[in-house]
């Protein structure tokens, strides 16, 4: 039978980034949060320690690693801080991932390389005001014409996409379209890399959210945008498809990220119901209190174990479609659901943003919708069980 004990290689990389998250990140996680301000010392010292290139090839100043080295990174970082992970997984699975899956030599030799390395970010435009669940809905268009592309369009809710040290945002578009026989369109959409400092294109004031106080999300404007033919990612008409190819090695990222926020939430319970004291014990001693963490440790653990199945069925070259949208539903769940205990175990403080789970309860919501919602994998499931 199949054990799920890491190996060295993988249990040096965790607790490596265990022991930065909770004396690098953690400590200044409230700060960031209450700024509303992007961590750019504590994403300097992830590039300096390779957490960017963890998935990619040396020869592009990656770390020579995997997928699943990256997901365990991304869980010990969304222990204590989930913006911070979210910047990590965005970064790599959305805005370096599509180059490293889908470039030709060219693209790959001049993106890669800087984008491994950390020191700049790119972002993934996907998302519009008409087109999230329905990615097909896509109004962006992308016009050809004198060896370049002419693209006007608006993007929403896209990570990463307006730091000082964004370089690159890849954007869905649409190139052209067919009519069915039965009079229906059908859209070519494509994939274009749009370098940030091109004319007409914006990224408009950032959003004030709910949660992920210190990522980077703003709506994007392309007005006119002009890059060459060679910008094209991959091949023309395949955009969509290859765009779910990344959201579903993306959702592995996702499920880890919040398997993280849920153990975080598992920690932080434990040590506060060994501290605090009431009708003359630690609350802890109370069954009540020791059964609700109890379940949360339950929830952390399977979810888990479903992303490592997911990931493992993935570096495998097997089919992991299924098991990925498993992982990110039942992880998203359990980050959600511990979070909410968590803060009824913390009671007042729990509600005080200063605290780890206060901002866990505001930043886990996010984790049942962004990158597929939860019905959007029970779609995903459900279809392939033939309904």
């Amino acid at each position: 039978m199949a054990s799920f004990d890491l190996s060295e290689d993988y249990q040096v990389l965790s607790d490596t980034v265990r022991e930065f998250a909770d004396e690098v990140v953690a400590p200044v996680s409230a700060k960031h949060d209450e700024e509303h301000s992007f961590p750019y010392e504590v994403v300097s010292q992830m590039a300096d320690m390779g957490l960017f290139g963890l998935p990619f090839p040396e020869e592009f100043g990656g770390m020579g690693g995997d997928y699943f080295a990256l997901a365990l990174a991304l869980e010990q970082l969304g222990r204590v801080d989930q913006s911070v992970a979210i910047t990590l997984e965005a970064g790599v699975s959305l805005g370096a991932m599509p180059i490293h899956r889908f470039g030709n030599a060219a693209q790959k030799e001049e993106w890669l390389p800087l984008l491994a390395s950390g020191k700049a970010l790119a972002g993934f435009g996907l998302t519009e005001p008409e087109a999230g669940s329905d990615a097909g809905g896509t109004k962006t268009t992308a016009k050809l014409g004198g060896g370049e592309w002419v693209i006007n369009g608006n993007k929403e809710f896209i990570t990463n996409s307006g730091t000082d040290i964004t370089k690159l945002v890849t954007v869905t578009a649409v190139t052209g379209q067919d009519e069915r026989p039965d009079g229906s369109i059908k859209k070519e959409i494509s994939t274009i890399l749009v370098p940030t400092n091109t004319p007409g294109f914006k990224a408009e004031k950032a959003y004030n959210k709910v949660g992920w106080n210190a990522s980077d999300t703003h709506p994007l404007t392309l007005d006119n945008v002009h890059v060459p033919e060679a910008n094209l990612l991959g091949t023309r008409g395949r955009g969509y498809a290859n765009f779910l190819s990344i959201l579903d090695e993306g959702r592995i990222a996702i499920a880890a990220l919040a398997v993280g926020a849920a153990q975080g939430c598992v920690d932080q319970s434990v040590k506060y119901a060994k501290e605090r004291s009431a009708f003359g014990q630690n609350i802890g001693k109370y069954q009540a209190i020791a059964f609700k963490i109890a379940r949360m440790e339950a929830r952390a653990h399977t979810a888990r174990l479903a992303y490592y199945d997911a990931a493992a069925r993935m570096l495998a070259g097997k089919p992991f479609k299924t098991q990925a949208a498993i992982a990110k539903m039942v992880a998203g769940e359990a980050a959600m659901d511990n979070a909410r205990d968590a803060t009824q175990v913390f009671g007042g403080y729990g509600f005080i943003n200063e605290f780890t789970v206060a901002r866990h309860y505001r930043d886990s919501k996010i984790l049942e919708v962004g990158e597929g919602t939860t019905e959007v994998q029970l779609m995903l499931i459900a279809r392939e069980l033939g309904l």
